[in-house]
């Protein structure tokens, strides 16, 4: 019996009984479908989140402090735990200037904007003129600070679109008058449009002020020069190791670091943000197709009992072939033939219903939405593959039956 024939003979078994053969493939449906959408969803959100990740600056490197103690478990005064201060910025950008683009400290608050009857509660991000470089941000309409206002501690700010829209909605906040918490502040300008960030914050909702200004007017800090994080931006994340290797390196000779003694900062650069957040979420995809693919093991265990129970209602037809010259090997690919076209109809069916499936939950529900061919045909491959382990035992059984045994089968 060669292999055509062996194909219209599964054909005809799969065909004879339409209903069944539809209700066996449901299993095997569901769970290519199921594992397309996961996966689509999971790799979508990944990519997503690398380009969320990416608007937050041009090769960025975060300097961040480390909480400082002094002898005996003692805490200092207000800010003395804060071992960055803005002359160390000043500083790196002085001396890496071969590898520093631009350098910015960085503070925040969070405080109540007011403009006549309307109020917003917003983040204060404290910073320098270099801070829209470092973010790859522009002003949309009038100005950002300058150096001199920097210096002279000047009450000015510019608007996130957020901040904007609800506090001015109809008109332009430039040039307007503003309280943060209780000081006047003059708006110099508006920011564009940044979206959600990599950390799923609205970077709109912001607004920028010089930090001298929010450390000693808005803060009334004791310590002004002192910051949470200094942000960098290098010329080229190709030089990231020897940047973060000299930086740590000045840090601790201003900081009269001994050498035995910890770092009191840390440097973080994008590409390690990006490949930690890139790797929860790859783990994430991962334990998801895993629990979506449970379903095709079901799917294939359905198979697996379907075909056995094929086996026992064709017994005697068994019987018939091998007598008329069908060997066991016949016998036997015959049904792992019907198994596998079970299985890979049931695939390709799944395939098709798990791109529509895809497609549609990402346009209802706003999701990025990838669907890799690579990951498409692994699946569809795999849906043949557990068509031919279940079926392989029912099959097997099938090729060791006895035909005189079959025959007398009542």
């Amino acid at each position: 019996m060669n292999v055509f024939m062996i194909l219209r003979v599964a054909m005809r078994a799969i065909w004879r009984n339409k209903t069944r053969s539809a209700l066996t493939m449901l299993g095997i449906i569901f769970g290519i479908a199921a594992v397309i959408v996961v996966l689509a969803i999971g790799k979508g959100a990944s990519q997503n989140m690398v380009a969320q990740i990416a608007k937050m600056g041009d090769n960025v490197v975060m300097i961040f402090s480390e909480q400082r103690h002094a002898a005996a478990g003692v805490h200092g005064g207000a800010g003395e735990g804060q071992s960055l201060t803005a002359s160390d910025g000043i500083a790196i950008r002085r001396e890496l200037a071969h590898i520093v683009k631009a350098e910015s400290p960085e503070v925040r608050t969070q405080m109540q904007i007011v403009f006549q009857d309307k109020n917003w509660n917003t983040t204060i991000y404290g910073c320098s003129t270099e801070f829209l470089t470092i973010r790859n941000w522009r002003v949309e309409s009038g100005d950002f600070f300058t150096d001199q206002e920097e210096r002279q501690c000047a009450r000015v700010c510019v608007l996130g679109k957020t901040v904007a829209a609800n506090i001015f909605p109809n008109e332009d906040p430039v040039g307007r008058n503003i309280r943060i918490g209780n000081m006047p502040f003059r708006v110099k300008g508006l920011l564009e449009a940044k979206g959600v960030g990599g950390m799923g914050q609205d970077q709109d909702d912001a607004v920028l002020a010089p930090y001298t200004t929010v450390r000693r007017v808005l803060q009334a800090s004791k310590f002004p020069d002192n910051v949470r994080q200094l942000k960098l931006s290098l010329y080229s994340m190709d030089q990231i190791e020897e940047a973060k290797r000299e930086i740590g390196a000045l840090l601790r000779q201003r900081h009269r670091l001994s050498d035995d003694s910890d770092d009191d900062f840390r440097i973080i650069d994008m590409a390690e943000i990006t490949s930690t957040m890139s790797g929860v979420s790859n783990t994430m995809t991962v334990l998801l197709a895993a629990v979506a693919a449970i379903s095709l093991l079901v799917g294939g265990i359905g198979i697996m009992n379907i075909m056995l129970v094929s086996v026992t209602e064709r017994i005697r037809e068994i019987g018939l072939r091998m007598a008329i010259g069908a060997t066991p090997a016949n016998i036997l690919a015959q049904f792992i033939l019907e198994s596998v076209l079970l299985s890979t109809v049931g695939g390709g069916i799944g395939v098709a219903l798990g791109l529509v499936g895809a497609r549609t939950l990402g346009e209802m529900l706003g999701w990025p939405i990838l669907v890799e061919t690579g990951s498409t045909m692994v699946a569809f491959l795999f849906s043949a593959f557990v068509g031919m382990f279940f079926g392989f035992y029912p099959a097997w059984r099938a090729s060791r039956l006895n035909p005189i045994d079959c025959l007398r089968y009542e």
